[in-house]
Parts: structure tokens; sequence; C-alpha cells
């Protein structure tokens, strides 16, 4: 096998496949990439046997053929050659000869035909999406997914399609039991059984979904394959395994409309929030949300640094209430969405705030409360 390609078009390649290689060595194969030189192009895959990347790259082919070699060091190495083209020749007994100006590397390989099955995908039965908005979408529910490991069904951000009054839509929902995340957008008319009945997508297959989402524009296709959930951009798949285990009822945690309703700034609560939060306990990030007449106040304290207290306007006519919550998980939620105001509702000083943006119908986000 021999082929030559330009150094910026490989190393875009390889980098892309560095967060799927496998880490831990557990199977020594893994933490390879496989390299299959076609007619014209060159294609790369990438898998840890849950997540799994394959993309195409124009290259020069000499001599088609396969090899695998090690995704880190074949990526530290063509990062640092020169600018150029980069030569690149497979030899019968796996070692590989790598050229680039008067550099020259010869490394070791492993046999192609060692490396995991690829599922390839049909041309049927997928649902489009922009990548802009399914950026946004991954956006405003990723930040909610849970990093305990014990809980493996929050792990991950649940899809799901739903007719709501005539109207498909896509449904996101992402907790970790302390808050919760839920966004939808309206799609065309897809029957996709696994949508319908809701699937989990694995938190590290979202952080891949997430990066083909932010490179440039274009279409996003998302179908399944058996047990595994396919993501579709130009010449890359992403394919990754989904979690198997029920999600949580969602709609129990959402509270209902409440009196307590509060219209505040986006900007002034995140760059208050963000203050107050200095002074917060280091393990609980604790602050106090006091609601009076149009006007909110935010108070921490932590009994070995200090305290802190900051008022100012919103649109508020209820009775004065108080209620901690933690400022992180606060300032994600705002962070998470592009609205000039939001919407606070609590029932009482016990209760769950529920945050929607002031003129999005679409979004909203539940954060539990905390006794401080």
């Amino acid at each position: 096998m021999q082929f030559t390609i330009e150094k910026e078009v490989f190393l875009k390649g390889l980098s892309r496949v560095q967060g799927i290689v496998e880490k831990r060595n557990t199977i020594p194969i893994l933490s390879n990439v496989l390299i299959d030189a076609g007619e014209d192009d060159i294609r790369l895959t990438a898998t840890d046997l849950e997540v799994g990347m394959q993309a195409t790259y124009k290259a020069d082919i000499k001599k088609p053929g396969k090899i695998t070699v090690s995704a880190k060091k074949l990526y530290e190495i063509i990062k640092e050659l020169p600018e150029g083209e980069v030569s690149f020749l497979a030899k019968d007994n796996c070692w590989i000869e790598i050229r680039c100006g008067k550099a020259l590397f010869n490394i070791v390989g492993l046999a192609a035909d060692e490396y995991p099955y690829f599922p390839q995908a049909g041309q049927d039965n997928f649902i489009e999406l922009p990548s802009k908005i399914m950026k946004e979408l991954l956006d405003k529910t990723s930040f909610s997914m849970s990093t305990d490991e014990s809980k493996y069904n929050l792990n991950g951000i649940y899809f799901q399609t739903l007719n709501i009054d005539g109207q498909e839509v896509l449904r996101l929902v992402a907790t970790d039991g302390h808050r919760l995340a839920l966004v939808q957008n309206e799609i065309e008319k897809a029957d996709i059984e696994e949508l319908k009945n809701g699937v989990i997508f694995p938190k590290k297959g979202i952080f891949e979904f997430k990066k083909i989402a932010e490179e440039g524009d274009g279409q996003i296709k998302l179908g399944f394959l058996e047990n595994n959930a396919m993501v579709k951009k130009d010449q890359t798949v992403v394919i990754m395994r989904l979690v198997d285990g029920e999600f949580p009822d969602y709609n129990r945690v959402i509270p209902q409309p409440s009196d307590h309703k509060a219209g505040i700034h986006s900007d002034t609560f995140f760059h208050a929030l963000r203050r107050m939060a200095i002074l917060s306990s280091e393990k609980s990030r604790g602050v106090k949300l006091t609601m009076n007449k149009d006007l909110l106040e935010i108070s921490s304290s932590n009994p070995e640094l200090g305290d802190a207290r900051e008022d100012f306007e919103i649109d508020y006519s209820g009775q004065e209430i108080s209620v901690g919550f933690n400022a992180r998980y606060l300032l994600d939620i705002i962070q998470a969405q592009d609205e000039e105001n939001i919407i606070l509702q609590v029932r009482d000083n016990m209760s769950p705030g529920l945050i929607t943006p002031a003129e999005n119908k679409n979004y909203l986000a539940v954060v539990m409360p905390m006794r401080l």
C-alpha cells in the first residue's frame, strides 16, 4: 500500500479520531487507526467497540491496501512534519515508512485483518437536520448528562420523536438527577421505530456527535442499525452503541406552572451569579435567591471566607420567596440558551426551579433546590 496526501488533510483526519481510540490498551489494536487506501482516497476508521468513526479523504493512491497503526503516534508524527505532501508506504512486514521533506520515519503497524468490523449504513430511513440546529440541540442538553458511571442510564442524552399538535418533533432530554434539560425541534415526518420508542445515546458518542455538528454547515443524517445509532455528515460516519437501559419518566420531574414567576434579564443574572458563586461553599456551590416585588437578591455565604449579596430589578409581582440552588447548575442552564430574557418559576422554597426562555417554547430546564 502506498499513497501521498497533503499534511493538513491527513492531520485533520487523524485529529478527529484521537477522542475515539482506546486509551486503556486492553486490546492493543483498538489504539490503532485503520487506514484503507482505495482508488483515489483513503478511509480512516477508529473504534473502541462502543463508539466508532469512519471518514474519507482525498489522496494520490499509488498502490491500494490496508494497514493499522498507532493513532496517537501517527498523529504526533504528522503534526511535527513540515508543510507539504506526506508519502506513506506500508510494506509486507507491516512496517510503515513515512516521508515528508527530508524527514523519514519507520514505524511498526499491525495487519488490517485483525481490526474490528465497522458496520456499513444503507441509504434509507434517516432523519435529517441542519448541522447548526443539531449543534444547538446538543449544546442545550449535554451539560446535564450524568458523570456518575453507576447511573449508566443517565450517562447520555435521550432522543425521542413525538407528535405534538399534529407536528412531528425530535426531543432531546438529559438529566443527572440534580438538573434536567429538555429541547425539541420540528422535523419532517420520520417513521423510525427506535426514535418513536426513545433511545439513549452514550456520553462519549455525544461528544463525537457534537464535533461533527460543529464542523461547518451541511445536513446531519441520523439513523439506526441493530443496536447502534448512526450519524452521517458529508464523508464522515459515527456509529455508537446505544445505552441499554430505561430512561426515567422525565415528565414527572418537570414542575407545573407557578404563581411565583419572574422575568429576568439573562446576562445580568449570569454575571451576578458568577460574582456570588465566588464566596459560595466549595462543595455545594449554593447561592440563595430571594424574589420580592420587582427585585431579585442573590446571596452566598461561606463561614471560612465571608459572605456576599447583590440585587437587581426583575419582572415579579408575587409574594416574597427564598430558595437555594447550586450556582454552577444555574450558570450552565443560562449559558446554554441564547435568549435575552428568561422566566424562573418556583412553587415554594423546597420545590424545583423551572427555567424557560421568555420567547422560546421549545426549551426548558429544571434545577433541584438546596437547603442553605
